[in-house]
């Protein structure tokens, strides 16, 4: 299977290079045109989580992205967060994100970057719940962190490794 990776400081600005990325493999690999703002946005939101997370718990390790051209088309966004961070209260039952803003019992401290950073990782993770239909998120097999596991259909006999798998060559 074709994969390309990137790996990336943990800044906002490198988020649109993945973004941009993201979609030219995807076209490469066959997925249908219309699903390309669905993966521009999935894209940014699970890489936009993952500076937030390495940002707010100062990790200097790189952001790490893996597209895949398979039987899907596949995306891995990595982070290197403690668990509790990447996964907290928000995998179980996702808030509603303007529910939790009327909320009068949450309270931010205001000004407190840390808290608004946490806030925007969880409205992050549910929004990607809502416009992923193919999406994991579960602690990286080795040491501490996230991935986050999104896939799109190809459609077959275009380029890439489902090509290859149709006609049996390898």
């Amino acid at each position: 299977m074709p994969t390309v990776r990137l790996s990336f400081s943990p800044a906002a600005a490198h988020v649109r290079t993945a973004r941009l990325v993201g979609v030219a493999v995807a076209r490469r690999a066959g997925v249908a045109t219309e699903l390309f703002d669905e993966i521009r946005l999935a894209i940014g939101e699970a890489c936009s989580r993952a500076v937030a997370l390495h940002r707010e718990h100062n990790i200097p390790d790189l952001v790490e992205v893996a597209l895949v051209d398979g039987d899907r088309f596949t995306v891995r966004v990595t982070d290197r967060a403690p668990i509790d961070a990447g996964l907290g209260p928000v995998l179980p039952d996702p808030p509603d994100p303007v529910a939790l803003l009327d909320d009068p019992t949450v309270q931010l401290p205001v000004g407190d970057p840390s808290g608004e950073e946490a806030v925007a990782v969880g409205m992050r993770l549910a929004l990607l719940i809502g416009i992923v239909d193919d999406l994991s998120v579960r602690p990286v097999e080795a040491g501490p962190g996230t991935e986050v596991l999104m896939s799109w259909p190809t459609k077959h006999g275009r380029n890439g490794g489902a090509a290859m798998r149709m006609s049996g060559q390898r």
